[in-house]
């Protein structure tokens, strides 16, 4: 005879996030009674992808599970926060001084092209043209840098946060 499987009600959800983070998502999300839903792929688009999950509706210390998983979800968007911020700063001041670096070569092939030509000011303005194409290279990765370091402690104290996050989650399951 066949057996006769007792029916349980699911809740479904949808993740997305960039795909480096797509284990510690699943991983995660196991310590809050998610499970991947076999039933529909995961879809990836653009560097972010999406997972689809479900949960048992009559799970046990749902409330709780459901507060430890929003003060997760808060901890994961602030760690991504942070690892954009390593490269905002830098990005920046790498534009700005491309862009003065532009501006001062503007002004070198207005010299050039002025009648008669103004050479002793188109080299005058050429040279700061240069560097400012040159130097935006060097400015960004220094910057990175010292930021990345500045804020690796943060982002390190984040994460271990969010272990504990799903310790607890886990404990309650």
């Amino acid at each position: 005879m066949s057996e006769q499987k007792d029916f349980v009600g699911y809740e479904y959800k949808e993740i997305t996030g960039p795909d480096s983070r797509v284990s510690q998502y699943l991983d995660c999300y196991e310590c809050f009674g998610w499970q991947a839903d076999g039933n529909l792929p995961a879809g990836s688009r653009m560097g972010q992808t999406t997972i689809r999950m479900k949960r048992d509706r009559k799970i046990v210390n749902k409330m709780e599970l459901t507060r430890l998983q929003r003060h997760f979800e808060a901890c994961i968007r602030e760690t991504e926060a942070l690892e954009k911020s390593k490269t905002s700063a830098a990005t920046i001041w790498a534009l700005v001084v491309g862009i003065i670096g532009t501006a001062f070569m503007a002004g070198a092939t207005f010299a050039v092209t002025h009648e008669p030509p103004l050479i002793p000011l188109c080299i005058l303005l050429a040279v700061p043209g240069f560097l400012g194409w040159i130097l935006p290279y060097f400015l960004y990765r220094r910057i990175a840098a010292r930021q990345a370091k500045k804020l690796q402690p943060v982002i390190e104290a984040k994460e271990e946060e969010i272990y504990a996050i799903c310790e607890k989650g886990h404990s309650l399951l």
